[in-house]
């Protein structure tokens, strides 16, 4: 029913930049929410920053002010992830929530490694 494909993820220095993104395709609704998770190796997964149809976002505390989540359509979404920092380190995981039914979906992940 819906399909999520992630892109961009890379090796980069700390302080360096890397955009991701999140082809979205089968069926795609206004209202889904969109956005973005990581999973480090041994740690849970956990919520980066979502996006909603009006373009309201939320962010965890750790990416706040450093990564932008954007949404040029219903169908894809980015992560614009600045000022990196080795903790950021973890499998990026586009996600799809529907509003009313709650279903969710994941993408396969990109892996984001942050080093010198």
């Amino acid at each position: 029913q819906v399909q999520l494909v992630e892109s961009g993820g890379g090796l980069v220095q700390p302080g360096g930049s890397l955009r991701l993104s999140c082809a979205a395709s089968g069926s795609i609704f206004g209202t889904d929410i969109m956005g973005w998770y990581r999973q480090a190796p041994g740690k849970e997964r956990e919520l980066v920053a979502t996006i909603v149809n009006s373009g309201a976002t939320n962010y965890a505390n750790s990416v706040k002010g450093r990564f932008t989540i954007s949404r040029n359509n219903a169908k894809t979404v980015y992560l614009q992830m600045n000022s990196l920092k080795a903790d950021d380190t973890a499998v990026y995981y586009c996600n799809l929530r529907r509003i009313f039914s709650g279903a969710v979906y994941w993408g396969q992940g990109t892996q984001v490694t942050v080093s010198s």
